[in-house]
This record gives C-alpha cells, structure tokens and sequence, in this order.
C-alpha cells in the first residue's frame, strides 16, 4: 500500500505527474517487465532491404527532386553531458602520483592503453590549443604537466569541459577554425534535410546548457550560412520533468530522498517521445549528437541519409494511396488483397492465422488500422563488434510479429534459444532514422498513441549510499516506436562515427585539417 504524504501531492502537481501514473509505474516494478521475445534476427532478404549502387542512385534522385514540396526537419538527441568521454582521463588524476612517478612509469605500472593513446597524440586533439593556452607554465609531456593539462580541461577552473554538453565541445579541428558537433550537424542539415535554401533543426537538450548552445550558435551561424548556402531555423527543448519516473527501494515502496522529497529520475532517450510529438514536418531525419564526421565522410553519409527518405517517400505515396482507398464505400474484396500484400511486402505487417476467417468488415477494419501508422525507415550497418540495438522479428505477448528494435537488455540472454537469435543479428542500429508522422490526409499522428509502455527497463542504482530501483521509458526507437510501421534498409559503414570516448576524435571521420 502506498500513502502519498501532502507535500508528495505537491510535488507531484509542480512537476505535471499523477498518482495514476506512479501507482502504474511502481506496479511495474512489481511486476517487472518481460523480455522480449525473439523470433528470428532481421537480416538482408529477410527485414532489411539492400539496393546496388544504381538503385540507391535513382532513389536518392527521386528524393532530391521532391525536396522542394516538402517539410523537413533534423531532430538531434543532444542532451548527453560529455563526462562519460572524459572517464579514462578522471581514473588518470585518481591514479597518478606525480610526486612518486612519472608518466611512462605510471604507464608502466598501470598498462592504462587510453592514456598512453591521449598521451601520444595529444596535438591531434581539436581542444589542443584552447587548453594549452590557458596552461599556466611551459607545457611538457611529463607526467605532472599532463596531469595540469587535463585538469585545466576538465575542471571550472579552466574550460569546464566536464560541464560541457557533448554536442558544444570541439570536435574538428580545421585549417580556420575548430568545430562543434553542433556546427557539424548544421552543416549536415544543409546537405540533406534543407528545401529551398532553409533548413529546421531541433535539439533536445539539458536546461542548464541552454546557454551555451545560444551563444555558441550566434558565434557560428553567419560562418556557417554563408558556408553553406543555407538559413537555419534552429530550435531547442527539454526533456519534460512529467516524464520523470518514480524511484523505489528494493522493496517497492517510495524512495525518499534527505528532505523527505520523492525521488524521481529522468526517464531515459525514451521520454523524448514527447518532443518529438511536438513537431511539425513532412520528414523528420532523427540522428545522434556525437554520430557526426568531417566533410569527405559527412557528404558521403548524407546520401544514405537521402536514400533513407527516398525510400520512406516511396512506400508512404502508395500507403496513402492506399489508405485513401480503404476509405471508399465501393472497396472490392481484390483491393483488400492487394492491400494486405502491400503491407506485408513493403511494411513489413504480419497477420494472425485466422485472419482469413475473418469478415470483409473485419479484414477492412484491420487494414485501417494496419495502415494507419506512422513509418520509420531505420539505417541499419553491418555489425562489426559495436554497442547497439539491433534488428529482429519479435513477437508481443499478444501473438503479433513485427519488425523491432532490440537492445541487449530486452532479451533473455540467460535462454539458450533466445541468446543464440540475438547473437545471430548481422546488423544493428546506428540510432539513423527518417520519420513521416503524417497520414493520408496531411493530419499528424499522435505519436504517443504507438508506444508499447511495456518495454521499459528497471536498473539498480545509488543515492546517498542507498539501494533504489529506477525505471527507464522504452527507448525512443525502441518501444516508443513499437507500433509504428518499420522498414529496415542497410546502410554503409561510414555512417556511424560516434565519438563516446574522448580518444575516439583521433579516429578518420574527425581528423580534417582544411575546411
């Protein structure tokens, strides 16, 4: 039983969540959430389309020319802090003692690989010069100069990179200036998700680096217009405190925080559901923050971009044809067929068994609401040992079979059967995706009506030294987009260049010298 004290109601209110919704929630962690069960992987022929070089060519032409009738917009993640790149950095400033060793002999005794590579290359780092100018004596690569280094990096005392949102650090570092992530999406968005000289682009971001991003975008926007050719529309918000969850004990019961305030918990990529739901555009283009490269690699991973959108806009014009037709009074039991083919050919909808027991009024009923769905046309790139979800044929506690989705936490790794279909995915999601959440008519979908909300996750956590259990939302391409209708479509290597390690900058995709 659970007993809301008056300033929890408070609480509650301010922050736009019911008791409802927490009784839901904690039920939740009661119950717990189920795997997902697997049935297959999605591999190419069978969930994940494949096109030769000419294909993709006359696809990405057909796009190019319908530009100019559309709405477009870029939505970028990007409310990630950047700590997690520094995390190699941190354990060196916990671990060296400068007044007993030196580097190489720290390296020595630690075999610490990351910071022999920081190390090593540190002048091929894009922060190299904003650090060094602000390092208060004759930089060397001792181990006590390297320790002031980093720590005039990190620390307020210096640039504060450890406060830094990930998308406003430098980045690459270019012949006449060093850019951001930011700016590089920017550029990005002039390339493929502009019409007519403009483009949108909206950022989901932390409050507090609001700032940062305003004055970091009036720095830059004349350069990088005049660059590009292009006017930016660029806007931003935030994650919804409504779409905090609860945490509990590892009883279940409310966990309360010093004051005797609840605890609540930002609810994962999942709640940005929300903001996307508040978007107005024929196309949305969804891409990561960090996942961005320097210009001979960019231009390259914008015509899969293209070729996503070119194949989203195919399927989606004979979607809406048929879509339209079900609307007709005079249907014929041949259009209903073909219909159905359609959607198990080019959106990937599976039936039941007993769907042709069903009445005429029935099949056509199913079909509207088959059809009557939001696409997302996802890139999927061959697997080569990288973190990520990948693509499956999944089958819901209903006994429905789609195209999902998959992170490593959702399946039963424990099962044999199930550990052996998730290891047999050849592809996964490197989070690239083209969105049309319109329907026939040129309505928007209420996305939020395509959620699965039992495809969350419960991790164990700490606060204050304190157990608690908190609830992340279905990811946002994972079960926030679980009723949409899916197309899988595999695209190149180059496209997924993520930068989760600061070491990650030294890779190609963000080593540019001219610009």
């Amino acid at each position: 039983m659970i007993d809301f004290l008056e300033n929890d109601l408070k609480q509650l209110e301010k922050m736009g969540i019911t008791q409802k919704k927490v009784l839901k929630q904690i039920e939740t962690f009661i119950d717990g959430i189920p795997f997902t069960r697997l049935e297959r992987a999605a591999v190419v022929g069978d969930g994940i389309l494949r096109y030769t070089e000419e294909e993709s060519q006359n696809i990405v032409k057909a796009f190019e020319k319908s530009t100019a009738s559309l709405v477009l917009l870029k939505f970028v993640p990007a409310s990630g802090a950047a700590s997690r790149m520094f995390k190699a950095l941190f354990n060196f400033l916990e671990a060296f003692n400068p007044g007993k060793e030196t580097l190489e002999e720290y390296l020595e005794r630690t075999g610490d690989k990351d910071i022999r590579m920081f190390a090593e290359n540190l002048e091929r780092f894009p922060f190299y010069q904003n650090v060094l100018s602000i390092v208060e004596e004759k930089f060397s690569d001792s181990g006590r100069a390297m320790a002031h280094f980093i720590h005039k990096m990190l620390d307020p005392s210096g640039l504060n990179y450890d406060f830094y949102p990930k998308g406003i650090l430098p980045f690459h570092h270019y012949d006449s200036h060093v850019a951001t992530a930011f700016e590089e999406h920017l550029m990005e968005a002039s390339d493929y998700a502009s019409t007519g000289g403009k483009a949108q682009l909206h950022f989901t971001i932390s409050p507090q680096h609001e700032t940062l991003f305003k004055e970091t975008y009036a720095a830059i926007q004349k350069r990088v217009e005049k660059k590009t050719g292009t006017r930016f529309t660029v806007d931003y918000s935030f994650q919804k405190p409504s779409t905090d969850t609860i945490a509990v004990t590892p009883e279940n019961q409310l966990f309360r925080q010093a004051d005797g305030s609840l605890l609540f918990r930002p609810g994962g990529h999942g709640a940005l559901i929300e903001n996307l739901n508040e978007q107005e555009a024929d196309l949305i283009f969804i891409k990561n923050i960090d996942n961005v490269a320097v210009p001979e690699i960019a231009k390259q991973s914008g015509a899969s971009k293209k070729l996503l959108a070119g194949v989203l806009l195919s399927i989606q014009e004979r979607a809406f044809r048929y879509a339209a037709i079900l609307e007709d009074s005079g249907i014929t039991g041949e259009q209903l067929a073909e219909i159905k083919e359609f959607l198990i050919g080019e959106l990937n909808v599976r039936f039941s068994e007993n769907y042709s027991s069903f009445s005429l009024a029935e099949q056509l009923d199913i079909l509207k609401d088959k059809i009557n769905r939001p696409i997302r046309v996802c890139g999927m790139v061959r697997n080569e040992g990288e973190p990520g979800g990948g693509p499956y044929w999944v089958r819901d506690p209903r006994n429905h079979v789609s195209l999902q989705i998959v992170e490593s936490a959702q399946a039963n790794l424990g099962d044999d059967t199930q550990k052996s279909i998730f290891n047999d995915a050849t592809h996964f999601n490197p989070v690239d995706l083209v969105c049309g959440i319109r329907n026939h008519r040129g309505e928007k979908y209420n996305l939020l009506n395509f959620v699965d909300s039992d495809q969350g996750f419960i991790s164990h956590k700490t606060k204050d030294g304190k157990p608690l259990k908190a609830l992340e939302l279905p990811g946002l391409w994972n079960g926030a987009m679980a009723y949409w209708n899916t197309i899988f479509v595999e695209v190149p290597q180059l496209t997924f260049n993520p930068v989760k390690t600061v070491n990650d900058l030294l890779k190609p995709a963000h080593q540019g010298r001219s610009k």
